[in-house]
């Protein structure tokens, strides 16, 4: 029964551990059956909520799952159209609270809608990538593929989400393209 629990639990996407934002724009990824969707029920919902940490601050409904679609749409449409208007509308439902403790300032995010809250997060996190480095946030180079990674490479240059699949499946394909010709 354990190892049911845990499977069910596992996260079945390529490429995970990258910030919140873009994180969320990979719930969406090719596989060999074709498209897939993390976030097209509740269970996805729990998956991803569990694999970031907010299981506990998030509840896995589909209240919940609408709003992070939501969210990930207007984070896809800022990074690829420059349209940050929904972006806006998402982080319209929360704000950061600051506070001053005994271990120091502390801010903490207020979202009164606890629907929003997993979407706002994912909002807020693509305005601090944006204000850090935006030319390091990237989609894979590959041309069948649909994941975004935030390129940590000493000079900027990473164009793969991941070297072992897509920059291998790319320099795999100039080979047999060379040996042809």
């Amino acid at each position: 029964m354990v190892s049911a629990i845990l499977w069910d639990m596992r996260d079945p996407r390529p490429h995970v551990d990258e910030p919140l934002a873009l994180d969320l724009l990979n719930t969406r990824w090719m596989s060999p059956e074709g498209p897939r969707d993390l976030l097209a029920d509740t269970a996805g919902l729990r998956c991803w909520l569990q694999t970031n940490d907010l299981a506990d601050r998030c509840t896995a409904d589909e209240r919940t799952r609408t709003a992070l679609v939501r969210a990930r749409e207007a984070i896809l449409r800022a990074l690829t159209d420059g349209s940050f208007d929904e972006v806006n509308e998402v982080l319209e439902h929360g704000r950061i609270k600051r506070r001053l403790t005994a271990a120091g300032p502390r801010d903490e995010p207020e979202v009164p809608e606890r629907q929003w809250l997993a979407g706002w997060l994912a909002a807020d996190d693509l305005s601090r990538l944006l204000a850090e480095a935006p030319q390091r946030i990237k989609q894979c180079d590959h041309p069948h593929c649909i994941l975004w990674f935030y390129d940590t490479s000493k000079n900027g240059s990473r164009r793969w989400h991941s070297m072992t699949t897509c920059g291998n499946r790319a320099k795999a394909a100039r080979h047999y393209a060379a040996r042809r010709d």
